[in-house]
């Protein structure tokens, strides 16, 4: 696992183009089936992947919180969402709050989330590869396949079931 996540921004960086191509092409003519395709390929994957060998997301990037996550996090905190946001955020350029700094502070040395049951809704759902209307998060997708050996593997199957 370890080489491969060393590998694999250069691997993503070179399918970039043929990815773009890819789901321009996809937005343009959506095969009917595509969500049933992605929930199929996505959970195909996941019982080859195990997100604790490698948690790569969470050591690279942060998620955004939404206002609910600031306040389930803050309750579990027994924080004031206000001094929540002091201590673990900060507002990104399009004004979305995100991670003061990565790796993710609830994130363990054995990669286990200790605020997992309390996790943001974006965490909850990354890599986005079962989300419904998957040809809308084309741009996303292509950056989570530098960060995810999932997103990346269910992206070259994806390539090779619909052409």
């Amino acid at each position: 696992m370890d080489e491969f996540l060393k590998s694999l921004p250069e691997k993503a960086k070179d399918k970039k183009k043929e990815n773009r191509k890819f789901f321009s092409k996809l937005k343009k003519r959506t095969p009917k089936n595509l969500d049933s395709l992605m929930l199929e390929l996505h959970e195909e994957e996941f019982k080859r992947t195990d997100c604790l060998e490698c948690a790569n997301c969470c050591k690279t990037t942060g998620p955004l919180f939404t206002q609910k996550d600031i306040e389930r996090l803050s309750k579990h905190f027994r924080m004031k969402p206000g001094e929540f946001i002091d201590t673990y955020l900060r507002l990104d350029e399009e004004n979305d709050y995100v991670l003061q700094q990565v790796p993710c502070p609830f994130l363990g040395e054995d990669n286990y989330c200790s605020v997992y049951e309390k996790r943001p809704k974006a965490c909850r759902e990354y890599p986005h590869t079962d989300r419904k209307d998957f040809h809308k998060i084309s741009n996303i997708t292509i950056k989570n396949t530098a960060i995810c050996p999932a997103a990346y593997n269910i992206v070259e199957e994806m390539k090779k079931r619909i052409g």
